[in-house]
């Protein structure tokens, strides 16, 4: 086997620029299958993080009726949803997949947060537990967050994002100035932000409406105070983090099984269900593999064309060889060690010529990643792959010109001019 690879390099490296040629439809094929690949996984990581975020591993379950998530605001408290109880919480935190959790509630703020004349469109309101910013891994820019005094003592008390501090103060310093929330007077004691910040790539006006988070920023306030904005208490949603980004179905959906298991409504439309980003991030990516997998099997076509070349260069080689073959025969070589020789220069140089084109692959990878500013993503089994593929193509071409240098007759051969 060894003296066969030998032989074969030398063959290789005495006909450098036929070998060459030979091995162009394998490099073209194998570069274009590393590069396409490499950019659609690229590109789908890019989906993921744009939905979910660089490392924030974090699930929402909230209260649907049907495919729509349930509005306190316009349709009231229904009836057999309890609230979420502490020891509820504690058995969701018990969840293999679950890290930590907390417990909110949320409504968007038409206009309902001003400080002086300036108020916020567009932006959320947030009435949290005390281990809300924990959880959701944010840090303290300004000032302190909530202590337990503040929920004990139903203090009116604020919270900032960054960019609700900007919209409302414009750069100036809001710790222990006065908001308003629904004409009620907040203080606000401090200003969070993420400890990971993330910004989606935007290429188009379709990515920018589907990943533009909210710039309007967020306003949080004790959960113990929030009966007083709104009059009532009612059922909380839930965020929860895990330890990976593949544990985010698994960890929404037993939460989400855990709370339903205390409802008692009428209505069986509505249930607790997990916001799954990653689910989402799936279906985007699955939209495009269609024409992922055409792209592949367009680069593939050129390895069929290198496999042909590969088998006419062969088929060109026993011609040439035609005595030396039949001086092997002559002195005792058996069918099989001729077969072994001419299959293993086969697989020699397609495997080289797809070594050369997982190389070539991935600097066109790169290149395209410069130019179009999309990430990639270099699939090591890919590549390992594509290697055994052009081998396993070297030996599938190779087979005929080997079969018909094997089975030449000796005295033919030795008398061929």
């Amino acid at each position: 086997m060894f003296e066969n690879i030998r032989l074969s390099f030398q063959g290789i490296w005495s006909h450098k620029m036929r070998s060459f040629l030979t091995m162009l439809g394998i490099i073209i094929g194998i570069a274009a299958i590393i590069a396409i690949v490499s950019t659609i996984k690229g590109t789908n990581e890019q989906i993921k993080q744009n939905l979910i975020g660089s490392g924030d591993n974090s699930v929402t379950v909230q209260l649907y009726q049907g495919d729509y998530t349930y509005e306190m605001e316009y349709n009231g408290i229904p009836d057999g949803v309890p609230v979420i109880s502490k020891e509820v919480l504690e058995e969701i935190k018990e969840i293999d997949e679950v890290k930590n959790a907390a417990l909110f509630v949320s409504r968007d703020t038409y206009n309902t947060i001003y400080h002086l004349n300036t108020g916020i469109s567009g932006g959320s309101l947030y009435g949290i537990e005390q281990e809300y910013f924990d959880v959701c891994s944010f840090i303290v820019q300004k000032g302190r967050i909530f202590d337990e005094k503040d929920f004990e003592q139903f203090r009116k008390v604020a919270v900032l994002d960054e960019e609700s501090a900007e919209s409302l103060f414009s750069g100036e310093n809001p710790v222990g100035q006065t908001i308003e929330i629904k004409q009620e007077p907040f203080t606000v004691v401090g200003v969070v932000a993420k400890s990971k910040k993330f910004q989606p790539v935007i290429n188009s006006m379709e990515d920018y409406y589907m990943y533009n988070q909210n710039s309007a920023g967020k306003v949080y306030v004790p959960s113990s105070v929030w009966p007083a904005l709104y009059g009532y208490d009612e059922p909380q949603k839930l965020v929860l983090t895990v330890n990976n980004t593949e544990d985010m179905t698994a960890a929404g959906k037993k939460s989400s099984e855990i709370l339903n298991s205390y409802l008692s409504v009428s209505d069986d439309t509505m249930k607790y269900k997990a916001l799954d980003l990653l689910e989402q991030a799936k279906e985007i990516q699955e939209l495009s593999q269609s024409t992922n997998t055409m792209l592949i099997w367009i680069a593939g076509i050129s390895l069929l064309v290198g496999g042909i070349g590969v088998m006419n260069i062969m088929l060109v080689s026993v011609t040439e060889r035609t005595q030396e073959i039949g001086l092997k025969k002559a002195i005792g070589a058996r069918k099989s060690k001729v077969l072994g020789q001419f299959l293993t220069e086969a697989a020699v140089l397609t495997s080289l010529g797809g070594l050369i084109g997982v190389i070539v692959g991935i600097i066109l990878a790169e290149v395209i990643s410069k130019l179009t500013g999309t990430l990639v993503s270099i699939s090591a089994p890919a590549a390992v792959g594509a290697v055994v593929f052009s081998m396993v193509i070297g030996i599938v071409f190779g087979l005929l010109p080997s079969y018909k240098a094997a089975n030449l007759n000796p005295i033919d051969a030795l008398r061929h001019e």
